[in-house]
């Protein structure tokens, strides 16, 4: 990390936010956070009130510590299949087990993929080498190998144009006329990326660049999976660089390596039960991708969710509150879906709401809040809307407003661990504060920090570190989920204040 990057992170993560205060010039000094009361370890916590007392971003951090020092430790990494992210596992399992819960490790299998070597340039009309983990990223479980030849757009808009609901590549018929040796060039839309490479192979296609959307938050490097083993090497580029690559007459070459392999992972539950049949279940992903040791994404999930854990032990809910800790997020979220599949339907319904807390601590944030009631995206599924959905946006809009702190909506579109149990018709929600998406002018009015840049500029890249995090909004989501969680869990909105 520069110099330059260290001061302006400092700056963003500071600037506009809770326990922060900038005095005169450009110097700005954060304010001690309030230690936790005398007991928080013993007593019972059945108030809202005294939960979020017991409920410190140190005692956050006292876990972000932990998980950076295995990352050190560990290769940089807490990959899933990997001894940092065993070595996660055993860190929370201790600090569950020291607080008196009783703990499930939940093995699987999965197909690993580490990427070893990738490199991408444009051939024609002129030629351009452009730049690993900026310019492009090679998709999880991309085939290995390498591509070249022509650019062919697919189903897509002259010019290339932003938007949230492209199908491009979705369909068999967006391939017709496609010539074989082609590259397929297809943008992020409404269907997988697994769907799009896997027409354009059936096509005929060497290899498949796909184009982010182009919309605001949408601009940066798509960096995703496949979810299972591909074929064709395929990488993700930003919206500009798709521009690019559009034009008439453009040849590509890129190249994929990796290591690849079937490992065995788990996932970490416990809970606290409750006077009735109910569950409130509470979940984060514990793995970070293979390039960094995943402080924000998802240390601060990760960490949050164990706060409450260890704060709420002595408490009798009136619903049980069950704690999550996913492995395999990063490889298409695989913890969540086979914790979701490997449940019986009566156990499913028992689930009144689930609640998903990924990247909670970004660098240069927003305050979003999941779109579980539907109205503000056209993307969020018609079957992921329901009252109790509603019931869970609602619980943590009205936190945010008690608070006088601004929030707004993001994408309910299953980017995260919730879509299992989304899929499923239990009844998700939760918090995020941003990614790769990039901050607008609106935003940097309301919420501080820098206009122009990603909310996380050390999405996925080994800087995502212990410097890489906003302390003040930070704070604030982990009473968010800690009050969220208990209301929730006591009946709901309102209830236990």
């Amino acid at each position: 990390m520069s110099l330059v990057q260290s001061a302006r992170r400092s700056r963003v993560a500071m600037v506009g936010t809770a326990g922060a205060l900038a005095l005169a010039g450009s110097v700005v000094v954060a304010l001690p956070a309030a230690a936790a009361p005398a007991g928080c370890e013993t007593r019972d916590n059945n108030t809202v009130d005294k939960l979020l007392e017991c409920t410190t971003v140190d005692g956050v951090l006292e876990h972000l510590t932990a998980f950076q020092e295995i990352a050190e430790a560990h290769g940089g990494n807490r990959a899933s299949g990997t001894a940092g992210y065993d070595a996660s596992v055993d860190y929370v399992e201790q600090r569950l087990e020291a607080a008196g819960y009783d703990v499930t490790r939940q093995e699987f299998d999965f197909d690993f993929f580490e990427l070893t070597g990738q490199t991408f340039s444009r051939t024609a009309p002129e030629a351009r080498d452009y730049v690993a983990d900026t310019d492009f990223a090679a998709l999880e479980y991309s085939g290995v190998g390498t591509a070249s030849g022509a650019v062919v757009p697919v189903d897509l808009g002259d010019p290339l144009a932003p938007t949230d609901t492209s199908t491009s590549g979705c369909e068999a018929e967006d391939f017709a006329g496609f010539p074989e040796g082609g590259v397929a060039l297809v943008q992020r839309g409404t269907c997988t990326f697994a769907v799009k490479v896997a027409n354009a192979e059936t096509a005929g296609a060497v290899g498949v660049v796909v184009v982010n959307r182009g919309t605001p938050e949408n601009e940066g490097l798509v960096a995703g999976t496949l979810g299972e083993p591909g074929v064709l090497p395929a990488i993700g580029v930003p919206f500009a660089i798709g521009q690019e690559l559009a034009a008439g007459g453009t040849e590509v070459t890129f190249t994929v390596d990796a290591e690849t392999g079937t490992r065995t992972t788990e996932n970490v539950v416990a809970e606290l039960p409750g006077r009735t049949d109910e569950v409130v279940q509470v979940g984060a992903h514990l793995d970070s991708v293979p390039e960094g040791p995943g402080i924000n994404d998802n240390g601060t999930g990760s960490a949050a969710v164990l706060e409450l854990a260890e704060n709420v032990q002595k408490v009798e809910p009136q619903a049980t509150l069950r704690f999550s800790w996913w492995g395999a997020e990063e490889s298409g979220l695989l913890g969540s879906t086979h914790y979701v599949e490997q449940l019986p339907e009566e156990e499913v319904a028992r689930i009144s709401a689930y609640l998903n807390f990924d990247m909670v601590g970004s660098p240069n944030p927003v305050r979003f809040v999941y779109d579980s009631d539907g109205e503000d995206f056209e993307s969020t599924p018609a079957g992921y809307v329901s009252e109790r959905s509603a019931q869970i946006e609602d619980t943590f809009e009205k936190f945010y407003a008690d608070r006088g702190l601004a929030n707004e909506n993001t994408e309910f579109d299953g980017r995260s661990d919730y879509q299992a149990f989304a899929d499923a018709g239990v009844p998700s929600g939760g918090l995020f504060t941003g990614a790769e998406g990039v901050k607008t002018e609106e935003q940097a009015a309301v919420y501080g920090g820098v206009a122009g840049e990603a909310y996380d500029p050390c999405y996925h890249q080994a800087c995502d570190d212990l410097d890489n995090l906003d302390l003040g909004v930070l704070d604030e989501n982990a009473d968010a989920i800690a009050y969220a969680a208990s209301v929730l869990a006591a009946g709901g909105p309102g209830a236990g204040n």
